[in-house]
């Protein structure tokens, strides 16, 4: 069982093809991840199962350098991607489903174990992570929403 194991979700005013193809799309992320600083492409797009993709972020502090790899796509429902390296070796999961026509609720899940971070860190960090993922989904949120 992973040492911080955080889900947290919105619902957007938006149709579900809408808000997944925003959110599934590395380039955004530093859009609406306040943490994220870079995205770099390392297989071409389009995004899908095996795609391999770098990002840059800053965490509680510290600088984290990862590369995810695309473990599960299916576009307007769900996308996992896994890193392996770095200090925190993490999955996130995207969930989009349907609350009406045109609103669609968005799921956000990062579960892992921080190796790079002390043993003193650790306990803090889900709830760190849970009021980023809480920000950025809002920002998410306001990005799409008023888009419109």
């Amino acid at each position: 069982m992973p040492t911080v194991d955080v889900t947290t979700e919105v619902v957007i005013a938006l149709p579900i093809g809408e808000v997944s193809a925003y959110a599934a799309d590395p380039d955004n992320a530093p859009t609406w991840y306040a943490n994220i600083e870079s995205v770099e492409w390392k297989t071409a797009p389009p995004l899908r199962q095996g795609s391999l993709v770098a990002f840059v972020a800053r965490f509680l502090g510290q600088r984290l350098a990862y590369t995810y790899e695309v473990v599960e796509y299916a576009p307007g429902d769900r996308l996992v991607m896994r890193t392996e390296n770095g200090p925190f070796p993490m999955e996130t999961t995207y969930t989009w489903t349907t609350e009406t026509p045109s609103s669609t609720r968005m799921t956000l899940r990062n579960a892992g174990e921080p190796a790079g971070f002390s043993a003193v860190a650790r306990p803090a960090m889900a709830g760190a992570m849970r009021r980023a993922n809480r920000k950025d989904l809002a920002r998410i949120k306001t990005i799409l929403e008023s888009s419109r």
